[in-house]
């Protein structure tokens, strides 16, 4: 059954089938679309993907590390993240190779060799390396296949490398709290250090004096050693002369020991000693002649007893008183010179024995005295030779003396250099303890400001460190939320556009009609506006269907996809009035510019500005709005309200300037064509 409503490019009538299928037409593209690239996370299992682990295992604190191994289990066990995982087949690499030749495989993962090592490079001692892993798509993989393949990969690889990160970060933070404790017990050492630094520092101090008067100790030295050289040159001289006076005491001593063994001395006190016995017999004799006072028959009384008997007797006699008397006196006389022989007698006596020992003693003395000085002469000459060493010793003495003053003299000269270096030690002990007591200050702050961390504390920390951020809320569609409105703005365009392909924007009666030109242009517009609205109902079922959305949004994303529909209806009506064929060419490129534009944010300014422009601008806008928590659906639709207006005014002016024709035209039109059937205008074709 045939409607009263013009086709473009033939006067064929309208069909239904021909408005159900500009109706579908959106219908078919969008639902294509979505269900071709919505959520493709879903059915990640419909790509093949071998794993190729090539890695050799390492052996840390003697226990096996095989990362390879388990980077190959995380990729085939897949991330809870996502609802499927690609379809993971273990392989090697000729059989990978071979998959991917044939189309067996869509990807192939390769873990190398070193993995572990590199992995595992960070411990203490080893030269870090990142580890890599290679990802290879087929030369004939889809667009998005390769990015797939990508993060999924990338995620495994994060995951494992975030592990890795947390076991030494963990470690970090442990030795954090073993760092802090030696830090301290440095901390100690360095006061501690600080302190006999100080005390350095005061002895240092009091070095420059004693070094000083070490200088001047040295020069009173220095002087005192030169004169003792001078002393001892004396000494010297002295001993020398010495050993020649013990050489010539040695010659006299000789001299004295002949000397000494005189034999006129000896013959001498032999004289004595006779002499002696002599004097003490005829003494003796002498004393018992005067007075003997015990006679025997061999020594008879002596004189002066005999005298006495006879003055005893005298008075007896008859001889005269006188007589008696001198006889007495002279008795008495011979009595005391008896008494004084028997005393010289006993004198002599003495004598003789003491002559007789003088005599032994006198050779014994010169024998001994002779040896004696013989033997005092060798010591005289020893003397002499000791003298002489003395005096080389001295004479030695006083050239060490005089190396002695120049060394002192030498050591002056240093010492007043030392006292100057000491000085400079003074002050750069003082600043080593200044210093060292700011190490200790230093020390003990970054003690202090050092964390010290549990087992427990240090695992959680790293558990964060490894993963510091962390975003939250996005989606594992690879198309995100935009998707749905760029796809549905695409489909109700380009159903727009059939539209127009199917049906005549301006009446072919539009110049024989006496109806005004707004009226025309809205018959026109009205059948195309009310399958753009059923356009926008059908692709909005679609997308509900596909993407189960809350009825309040969907309600509100289904009143934009109409509102779209017919404003899109009016902009390519305008386009196909104004330019005729050219105006579809022009929507096509404006759909162009909304794909382009609005696939990924990369795209250059130019075109994000001219994008933005267009008609599908506020349409997109405001089912990103209805979707999202986004704002601006007020501002699509007025926008698509706004373009609806102008386009059907610019509608409008284009059928007003169809019904305005030249007399060249009219005389054209009066030819053979009879003026009922009018050639169609170019816009028409």
């Amino acid at each position: 059954m045939s409607l009263p409503i013009e086709r473009a490019r033939t006067r064929k009538p309208v069909t239904w089938i021909t408005i159900i299928g500009v109706l579908l037409l959106p219908v078919v593209i969008g639902g294509i679309l979505v269900a071709s690239l919505y959520n493709p996370a879903e059915r990640l299992d419909q790509i093949n993907a071998a794993v190729v682990n090539e890695d050799e295992p390492v052996t840390i604190d003697d226990q096996l590390v095989p990362l390879g191994r388990q980077l190959t289990a995380g990729l085939v066990e897949g991330s809870d993240e996502l609802d499927s995982n690609l379809t993971w087949t273990i392989s090697n690499a000729d059989d990978a190779a071979e998959g991917m030749a044939d189309g067996t495989y869509d990807a192939i993962v390769t873990i190398p060799e070193n993995f572990s090592a590199a992995a595992t490079s960070t411990a203490p001692g080893g030269t870090p390396e990142q580890a890599t892993i290679e990802v290879q798509t087929a030369p004939d993989a889809l667009i998005v296949d390769s990015a797939i393949t990508a993060q999924v990969t990338q995620a495994a690889a994060s995951i494992m490398g975030e592990q890795l990160s947390q076991v030494y970060l963990e470690n970090v933070f442990l030795g954090f709290t073993t760092l802090g404790d030696q830090l301290g017990e440095a901390a100690g050492g360095a006061r501690e250090l600080a302190d006999g630094a100080e005390k350095a520092a005061d002895g240092a101090a009091q070095l420059p004096a004693g070094v000083t008067q070490l200088a001047d100790g040295a020069g009173s030295l220095s002087t005192g050693a030169t004169s003792l050289a001078g002393g001892l040159d004396q000494i010297a001289g002295g001993i020398s002369g010495a050993a020649n006076g013990a050489r010539d005491l040695a010659g006299g001593l000789d001299l004295a020991a002949q000397g000494v063994q005189s034999q006129e001395l000896k013959d001498a006190a032999n004289d004595a000693s006779t002499y002696a016995s002599d004097a003490a017999s005829e003494t003796l004799a002498l004393a018992l002649t005067l007075g003997n006072p015990e006679p025997d028959e061999e020594n008879p009384l002596g004189l002066a007893q005999q005298l006495g008997g006879l003055y005893a007797q005298c008075a007896t006699s008859g001889a005269s008183p006188e007589f008696c008397g001198q006889l007495g006196l002279l008795a008495g006389s011979l009595g005391v010179a008896a008494q004084d022989a028997g005393t010289a007698a006993t004198s002599a006596g003495y004598a003789s024995g003491y002559a007789s020992g003088t005599e032994t003693g006198i050779a014994q003395l010169m024998t001994k005295t002779s040896s004696g000085l013989t033997e005092a002469a060798g010591g005289a000459r020893g003397l002499a030779d000791g003298l002489d060493k003395l005096s080389a010793g001295t004479t030695q003495s006083a050239s060490g003396a005089r190396q002695l003053a120049s060394g002192a003299s030498q050591l002056s000269d240093g010492g007043d250099q030392l006292a100057t270096g000491t000085q400079s030690l003074a002050d750069g002990v003082a600043q080593l303890a200044s210093g060292t007591d700011q190490l200790a200050t230093g020390l003990a702050t970054a003690t202090d400001q050092i964390p010290a961390y549990t087992d427990t504390e240090a695992a959680s920390l790293a558990d964060v460190v490894s993963n510091p951020v962390a975003a939250e809320g996005n989606s594992t569609s690879l198309f995100g939320e935009s998707a749905i409105p760029l796809l549905a703005t695409a489909a109700l365009w380009f159903g727009a556009l059939a539209t127009f392909v199917a049906l005549q924007a301006v009446s072919r009666r539009s110049l024989a009609s006496r109806a005004p030109s707004a009226l025309l242009a809205l018959r026109a517009f009205g059948p195309a506006a009310a399958i753009g609205a059923v356009q926008g109902v059908l692709v909005a079922g679609i997308v509900q269907i596909a993407a189960s959305y809350d009825f309040a949004e969907w309600s509100v994303f289904a009143g934009i996809c109409v509102a779209a529909g017919v404003a899109f209806a009016a902009v390519n009506q305008a386009l196909v009035a104004v330019f005729g064929g050219a105006g579809r060419w022009i929507s096509a490129l404006v759909g162009a510019f909304l794909i382009a534009t609005g696939v990924v944010s990369t795209v250059p300014p130019l075109l994000a500005s001219i994008a933005a422009l267009l008609p599908t601008a506020p349409a997109y806008n405001g089912m990103v709005a209805a979707l999202t928590a986004a704002g601006g659906v007020g501002a699509g639709l007025a926008g698509l309200a706004i373009w609806g207006v102008l386009a059907f005014v610019v509608t409008t002016l284009a059928v007003a300037r169809r019904r305005t024709i030249t007399a060249r035209t009219l005389l054209a039109a009066s030819g053979p064509a009879p003026l009922s059937a009018p050639s169609p205008s170019p816009a028409s074709a």
